[in-house]
């Protein structure tokens, strides 16, 4: 299947609906203002001349209600229309890469001290997160954004892989719960839904519980009596056990009824997304796992949420002012509190499995869109042998396609270091940031963009984007090394890591330079890491054969042709042989 095309396709279905629905919008509000003025008519000839019986402005009134009803349900329509044909124009931005700045930054997750986050472009404006989330709910962006930050074992990958392979032609679900979760995303707060529902019980009482059925049963029988016989004693004894009963529990009703509230709206909004994800049938193992944890005691979450959205329900209808005595009579919110409780003692502790549970389903869907969206993209192989990394013509994925050179990256046992040299812009940066997040969409379950992926686990680690800090008085050089030293402690972890360090120390002199970037590699290396590092101190170049086993040097070149610098960005062995920082320096302007 084309993906363009099927997009396309079915973004023109969309705004056809959308048309038709509006269409009806408009011609509805025409006929509700006939009506409306047919009503004004026959109250003038009702009331004004006398000719008709008022009776008769029950036809225009019923059709008034029944053309709202039909009306709603037509604005719902063209709304669900326009949502979905902007979940298909979003998609194609992504296609034809015009996605950059659409979608959703994630910039709350980025962490400056994180060991990679920053440096691949993985939050922000055109990042990785942005290019693969459409997760509308925060738990969905909240597991998506966790998968990239930290690297998963290599069986659970597997596991995200097959059911990534699963979801990925499945466009119906994702459009779906992309709809669903439009209002989701903007009412469900996570953490304090998970929260509430395991929170320990404030009305925890069976005996008072009982003596609130009793009470209350009692006072619809003592009205009754004094209604029938006007015997008044019974229900003289009845109201101040009931007003003393509320009164004890007056403080702890308050609290339910009140914590419950936003947990109650909340919860009926993420049951739309949940009741979608139990009707869809799955075969993978992981999302058959996913599908068992939203069921507590083999009851569908949805239908739980469901009782307890009818007792919200029922305990707001306590404000009507025909039905308050009637609910102060029969304990109404003190009884209702004591139901939400049971509630949440029977479902409450299942609330926090029930997000995570959606969570990791929308963000398999956001890798399974983004594996849609790219059908030549592989998934990664990963092997036994340790450390290894080869990548057959590896790209960016963030670059749009027409433009990402691919070159062939190899590391293993044998040769653990690359150094790679060359010109200003002529792509060294751009290569460490590649075999990066290669890396990261191989250790979160995604494909990869390349021809192929062989790798064992691995930990990514980069100094790339090092900055400077006026507020925290820290230099470049400073933050670069405290960077490095927390690369050190990170390569004696249980991943070997894969180092990137971009312009290796190039903050202090060529002297102290050389000592410390063959001190910092050795370390490195020595901890079982393989890596990148880029310099244009082409001094550095030696450290590649003092090492054991030895690194290689690798390098970029360039052409000046008619005045003007181009770059070919092909990786090429040795070191290179040729700067063009004075020729750049000329092209702006600069008499050098």
């Amino acid at each position: 299947m084309d993906p363009h095309a099927e997009y396309t396709q079915r973004l023109n279905a969309r705004l056809a609906e959308a048309a038709l629905e509006e269409r009806r919008h408009r011609m509805l509000g025409n006929v509700r203002l006939v009506v409306a003025l047919a009503a004004a008519g026959l109250a003038w000839l009702a009331f004004g001349r006398h000719l008709l019986s008022g009776w008769w402005l029950l036809v225009p009134g019923a059709g008034f209600v029944a053309l709202m009803g039909i009306h709603e349900r037509v604005i719902r329509a063209r709304d669900r229309a326009a949502r979905a044909a902007r979940f298909y124009q979003r998609a194609l931005a992504r296609i034809e890469d015009r996605w950059a700045g659409g979608g959703e930054s994630g910039d709350r997750f980025l962490d400056p001290a994180h060991p990679y986050a920053q440096d691949l472009d993985l939050f922000g404006k055109g990042s990785l997160f942005e290019l693969l989330s459409t997760a509308r709910t925060r738990a969905g962006e909240e597991t998506l954004a966790r998968w990239l930050l930290g690297p998963a074992s290599p069986e659970v990958v597997r596991e995200r892989q097959a059911a990534v392979e699963e979801l990925r032609g499945r466009l119906d679900l994702r459009e779906e719960l992309a709809l669903l979760g439009e209002e989701v995303r903007a009412g469900v707060h996570s953490e304090a839904l998970a929260k509430w529902g395991e929170a320990p019980p404030v009305l925890d009482s069976r005996a008072a519980r009982a003596a609130a059925a009793i009470l209350a049963s009692l006072a619809v029988v003592s009205l009754g009596v004094l209604f029938a016989t006007g015997f008044r004693l019974l229900f003289l004894a009845v109201v101040p056990a009931e007003i003393a009963f509320a009164f004890w529990w007056r403080a702890r009703v308050r609290h339910v009824v009140y914590s419950a509230d936003q947990p109650g709206q909340d919860l009926a909004l993420l049951s739309h997304v949940l009741a979608r994800l139990e009707r869809e049938p799955f075969g993978a193992p992981r999302l058959v796992e996913l599908r068992a944890a939203m069921t507590t005691q083999g009851e569908p979450p949805s239908r739980r949420i469901a009782r307890l959205d009818r007792l919200l329900v029922l305990l707001e209808s306590r404000h009507n002012a025909f039905f308050a005595p009637i609910a102060a009579a029969l304990l109404w919110a003190t009884q209702l509190a004591f139901a939400i409780e049971q509630w949440r003692r029977e479902s409450g502790g299942a609330i926090r499995r029930w997000l995570e549970a959606v969570g990791e389903m929308e963000a398999l869907c956001a890798l399974a869109g983004y594996a849609y969206e790219h059908p030549s993209d592989p998934f990664p192989e990963f092997i036994a042998q340790s450390p290894y990394f080869d990548g057959e013509a590896l790209a960016h994925p963030l670059l749009p396609a027409s433009r990402a050179v691919a070159n062939d990256v190899r590391l293993d046992a044998g040769l653990r270091l690359l150094i790679v040299s060359g010109s200003n812009m002529s792509g060294k940066s751009t290569l460490l940031r590649t075999a990066g997040t290669n890396l990261v969409l191989a250790m979160a379950g995604a494909p990869v963009r390349a021809r192929r992926l062989r790798l064992s686990p691995l930990a990514p680690g980069a100094s790339i984007r090092v900055v400077d800090s006026l507020q925290g008085g820290r230099s470049r050089f400073y933050a670069e090394i405290t960077r490095i030293r927390l690369l050190v402690d990170l390569a004696r972890g249980p991943l070997p890591l894969l180092f990137l360090l971009d312009e290796l120390l190039h903050g202090t002199n060529s002297h102290d330079r050389r000592i410390g970037a063959a001190g910092v590699v050795r370390a490195l290396v020595e901890r079982g890491g393989i890596g990148l590092i880029t310099t244009h101190d082409l001094a550095l170049a030696d450290i590649a054969g003092t090492l054991s086993p030895p690194g290689a040097n690798v390098h970029f070149q360039d052409h000046l042709e008619d005045g003007k610098i181009s770059f070919d960005y092909r990786l090429r062995p040795g070191v290179v042989t040729k700067s063009n920082a004075l020729e750049l320096m000329r092209s702006v302007g600069l008499e050098v």
